[in-house]
Parts: C-alpha cells; sequence; structure tokens
C-alpha cells in the first residue's frame, strides 16, 4: 500500500541533474527517498549530524551531503558535495517531479452520479477524482472531495468538507467535517530575493481504525511519508506536518502542532495546545502536559510537562520555587 506515489516523476539521466560530476549517461536515479529507506539506485540525502547512524548504514546509491559530514557514509556511495544540502535537494526534486511543488487543482473531478462505486453511500455534492478506490460499507459525507488517486479502505466515514489528496488510508478510519488530508506542507528554504519552494512528493498513510476529529489537516511528506499509526486518536485542529509518523495507540487532544519530522512511539498521550518541534524523536508510552512546549527527544514512559517541557516533578519543584515554596 504504502509504495503509490502520485506525481509525475520524469526519467532523467543523472549526468543530466549532475553535469559537473563523472556520471555516464545511463546512469538514472530510481528515486529520492530518505536515508532508512533508500536502496540500490535510490538517490538520499544527509544534512544533519543527529542523523549519523541513518547515515552509516544507508543503502542508497548516491547521496547528497556537505564535505563535513560525508565521511559518515559508507563508502561503496557515491557522494555528491554541496554547499547546502537542501538547495541542492529542492533543485533536483523539482526537476524529476516537476508538478510537486504546488497543489494544482485535480480537473478529473467528476460528480458521484457518474461514477460506479458499489455498497458505499454519498451525500450530496461530493466529487471524486480518476482512480479513486473506496471500500465497501463506506459512507462519504456532503461536499467532500476526494482526488485522484486516493485510496480509502473499508468501513471508513468521511465527513462533510472534507478534502483528501495523496493519501492511503486503510479500514474502519473515521474521519469527521472539515478536515485537509494531504496538502503539500509548509516547506521553503527563505532567501533574500526569492524563497525557494521545496517539492513535497511523500504521501499520507493513515491505518487502521484511526479517528480525525473536526478541523484537522495532516501535511503529506516531502521525501518520507506522514503517518498516523492503527487505533489513534485525533482531537478537533491538530496540525500534523510533512514527514510527521505518529504510531499506534496515541491519544492527540485539541490544537496540539506537530512540526516537520518528528516522530513519536506508541501509546503517547498529549494534552491540549502542546506544541512539538520538528525532527524530534519521542518514545513510547510517553505523557505531554496541555500547553507544553516540547524541543527535545523524550525517552520513553517519561511524564513531561511546561515550556521548554521538562520532566513532571521537575516541573512542579520549578512551579513551588517560584512560588516561594523552599
Amino acid at each position: 500500500m504504502s509504495s503509490k506515489n502520485f506525481f509525475l516523476k520524469k526519467e532523467l539521466p543523472i549526468s543530466k541533474l549532475f553535469p559537473k560530476e563523472n556520471f555516464t549517461k545511463t546512469q538514472r536515479i530510481k528515486n529520492i527517498k530518505p536515508l532508512d529507506k533508500a536502496q540500490n539506485g535510490d538517490l538520499t540525502f544527509y544534512d544533519l549530524k543527529k542523523y549519523q547512524n541513518l547515515a552509516n548504514k544507508t543503502k542508497a546509491s548516491f547521496c547528497i551531503t556537505t564535505k563535513n559530514l560525508s565521511l559518515d557514509l559508507p563508502k561503496k556511495i557515491k557522494i555528491i558535495l554541496v554547499n547546502n544540502v537542501l538547495i541542492e535537494l529542492a533543485r533536483i526534486t523539482k526537476l524529476i517531479y516537476p508538478l510537486a511543488d504546488i497543489d494544482y487543482p485535480d480537473l478529473s473531478l467528476k460528480p458521484i452520479s457518474k461514477l460506479k462505486l458499489q455498497a458505499v453511500k454519498f451525500g450530496n455534492n461530493v466529487l471524486i477524482g480518476k482512480n479513486v478506490k473506496i471500500g465497501k460499507n463506506s459512507i462519504i459525507g456532503s461536499n467532500t472531495i476526494i482526488e485522484q488517486n486516493v485510496k480509502i479502505g473499508n468501513a471508513c466515514i468521511i465527513g462533510s468538507g472534507v478534502i483528501i489528496k495523496n493519501s492511503l488510508i486503510e479500514n474502519k478510519v473515521v474521519i469527521q467535517d472539515n478536515c485537509k488530508i494531504g496538502q503539500k506542507g509548509f516547506g521553503f528554504i527563505p532567501m533574500d530575493k526569492q524563497n525557494i519552494k521545496f517539492p513535497h512528493i511523500g504521501k499520507v498513510i493513515i491505518k487502521s481504525n484511526v479517528e480525525i476529529a473536526s478541523g484537522c489537516t495532516i501535511d503529506r511528506g516531502s521525501i518520507d511519508d506522514t503517518v498516523i499509526g492503527e487505533n489513534t486518536y485525533l482531537d478537533n485542529q491538530v496540525h500534523v506536518a510533512h514527514n510527521v509518523q505518529i504510531g499506534d495507540n496515541c491519544m492527540i487532544a485539541g490544537q496540539v502542532g506537530f512540526a516537520g519530522s518528528s516522530k513519536l512511539g506508541n501509546n503517547v498521550s498529549i494534552g491540549g495546545q502542546a506544541g512539538i518541534s520538528g525532527h524530534l524523536k519521542i518514545g513510547n508510552n510517553v505523557k505531554i502536559g496541555g500547553g507544553s512546549g516540547v524541543i527535545k527527544d523524550i525517552e520513553s514512559n517519561e511524564i513531561v510537562m511546561g515550556y521548554p517541557a521538562v520532566p513532571l516533578k521537575e516541573f512542579l519543584k520549578n512551579k513551588k520555587d517560584k512560588n516561594g515554596n523552599r
């Protein structure tokens, strides 16, 4: 299910992508993948030292990186040295996936009256794109748009005013009214005269028995995928940025915001209006208090609270100290 690609991909020789490198005209890139998912023939990238362990083990054939980081990569990999990894990655991704930096309107949308979908119930004014697949006993609410190539499993309930694109949704998923799923994330590189848009070629994967409450927004992945694990519940107005991966059995309260590329383990609970910074790793069975600001990794079984978030005992002690109770 997770291998599906939603974007037009151009087959270009790697010598055209990197003309200053010594590549033959017959060498091609199979795809662009993160360090841990790249395989033989794939291009990957390495821009942060915190991913050193993944860099050591990557199976990619080519890697964009800097001179200082290049020593962490396997000897067999072809290293492409650049000054700015993300700018170079954006340039290459745009050449290979020319339509992934803007969410173009889906002109294949049609009213459900012109489609033949058995054992699916629809509200009024539903629009469905080309090659959409919806499983048996699913219900789609009024004024909902499901764009091309989206796959929805069996016994799903999709509310009214929902827009779904670039997504694979498994069985028994509930998505309540006015959610927006699979749109391009907040990805750009700020420059003096013009910001460089970063194409988003990933997708959203929602596992079985997930419930997503009203007004949530879930961005598709940039290079990786955005994933919501089985039996996870999102309350109203939760925002999940690109590449975020949330584990199984997690409970996320209202107005929580996730920055890009953070990963949560299983059985994580987060109170309302908490914020999770980008590129963090949060372990299993973690509890994060409402209104907290998480700016560093959290080990499994921790309970944290505050801004910045600290272990609960430390938070309570600091609060007593501030009140003069020593």
